[in-house]
């Protein structure tokens, strides 16, 4: 009867991952935060599930970090991330990261990479630079950018509508 109870509990598991892989941008198919593309951007997306078990899908540890500081009531049980390589989530708390580089990240100028092994973080390293982080370190390292990055992404936005209101200014000629 346990061998039962185990097997069926062990199968339920494994077709809930397989049927579950992906399944978070079907639910959250854009970030609430910023509106981007979360299948786009599955490499860097952040999936967090609360205590009160609310969930919030982002498109980066940025947007997730402003998620956490607009909801400090609520606890994550849960926080989940795109794997750089292969854009499967994997546990953000778990993962190794890599802070900085030359690319730069998604939503602000110094990247916060996720990876499922030491190996893809040491390859990414190779290729790209960046120092070896926990997902403490780089969560501290979103939130200390946050003011660079929200001037960045102020900056860019106007910009863009100075260019539209450029055009629509010659089409109407």
């Amino acid at each position: 009867m346990k061998r039962t109870i185990l097997l069926l509990s062990a199968i339920l598991l494994v077709a809930t991952l397989v049927i579950g892989s992906g399944s978070d941008i079907v639910n959250h198919p854009s970030c609430p935060l910023c509106g981007m593309d979360r299948d786009r951007f599955s490499f860097s997306r952040m999936l967090i599930i609360y205590d009160d078990n609310s969930e919030i899908g982002t498109c980066s540890i940025r947007c997730a970090a402003v998620d956490m500081i607009n909801n400090l009531d609520k606890a994550p049980i849960q926080m989940m991330v795109g794997d750089y390589y292969t854009r499967e989530l994997i546990d953000a708390e778990t993962a190794s990261w890599v802070i900085g580089g030359e690319r730069p990240g998604v939503m602000t100028r110094r990247g916060k990479w996720a990876f499922a092994d030491q190996s893809g973080a040491d390859t990414f390293m190779a290729e790209n630079g960046g120092t070896q982080a926990t997902f403490e370190e780089a969560l501290q390292a979103a939130y200390t950018d946050l003011y660079e990055d929200t001037r960045m992404i102020r900056e860019r936005r106007k910009e863009r509508r100075a260019r539209m209101a450029e055009e629509q200014t010659i089409m109407s000629k």
